[in-house]
């Protein structure tokens, strides 16, 4: 493995890989009142 150039790449990554564990756990608070799936949740978080 190449490993990571900086630090703050490695930092985003892992931040993005913890972020969708926590859509998939459900462990995300929706504004809607609804549950949306967790491709929704996703969807949402990049528009």
């Amino acid at each position: 493995m190449l490993g990571f150039k900086s630090f703050r790449g490695a930092r985003i990554l892992l931040t993005g890989i913890e972020l969708m564990h926590m859509i998939v756990k459900g462990q995300t608070k929706c504004a809607r009142g609804t549950h949306p799936s967790a491709a929704d949740q996703f969807y949402d978080l990049v528009t």
